[in-house]
């Protein structure tokens, strides 16, 4: 029956850890990636320069034009104080290995940091473009008022751009659920340190191809679709996304 199969993942050893794994990364995920685009859109929209303004936008581009293997591939190289070439950073947070740098304390952090390494740069633009569509009345109207450009920015550039930071936020908790590719392939390269089921995704691929058991599997994309959707539908309605303005 269908709740047995539910049941049945509930009961499993690995589901759980799975869900806090996940859980933690999404929190981290999306509270940084909210802070951290905006504040960088905000600068780069500050920016009067025109060339430098271009090129800020391009150089932001760039990485989420690597697919997400290739990222990948790319920071297993910055993560191994041997080579990488930050091997100082790594040092001074007391990582002198690969095997100590993946560990399951850090792993919420780096997933966190290649996650926004391949994607923030997208959303710094639609950001960027967000800002640019704020009458320019407004915020002439906030500097005859003596708005300087914190208070600016928090009154009225960012209320403004709300909707665009819901979407954003609903796109980003879609994505970090389906956590798979940066955790298998960590997990390959540090030949079992990360575990196979660390995330969710993971979980169901094994309960799939490694069990046979394909409701188990089916189990676990359901209930993930559930809380993802749940999650979005808060996002949505308190951001105003489909309110006209």
């Amino acid at each position: 029956m269908g709740v047995d199969n539910f049941v049945k993942v509930f009961a499993d050893y690995r589901f759980w850890p799975a869900v806090q794994h996940v859980a933690l990364f999404v929190v981290i995920w999306l509270i940084s990636l909210t802070i951290l685009v905006v504040l960088l859109a905000l600068l780069v929209h500050a920016i009067r320069v025109r060339w430098l303004s271009s090129a800020s936008r391009f150089l932001f581009y760039i990485p989420g034009a690597l697919a997400g293997a290739s990222s990948v591939m790319l920071w297993l190289f910055l993560l191994d104080p041997a080579v990488s070439p930050v091997s100082g950073i790594l040092n001074a947070f007391g990582l002198e290995t690969f095997v100590q740098t993946v560990s399951l304390d850090n792993l919420p952090v780096i997933f966190t940091l290649i996650a926004f390494w391949a994607g923030a740069g997208g959303w710094i633009i639609i950001m960027y473009g967000a800002l640019n569509n704020i009458p320019v009345e407004v915020m002439e109207a906030a500097r005859i008022d003596g708005a300087g450009p914190v208070k600016t920015a928090w009154h009225i550039q960012i209320p403004l751009m709300r909707k665009w930071i819901s979407y954003m936020a609903v796109m980003s908790l879609a994505a970090g659920t389906q956590l798979f590719v940066e955790p298998r392939v960590l997990s390959q390269a540090s030949k079992g340190v990360v575990p196979p089921d660390y995330s969710l995704n993971q979980l169901a691929y094994l309960f799939a191809f490694r069990q046979n058991d394909f409701n188990g599997s089916a189990a676990i994309s359901l209930l993930l679709l559930v809380v993802a959707a749940g999650l979005s539908a808060l996002f949505v309605f308190r951001g105003g996304l489909f309110e006209r303005d």
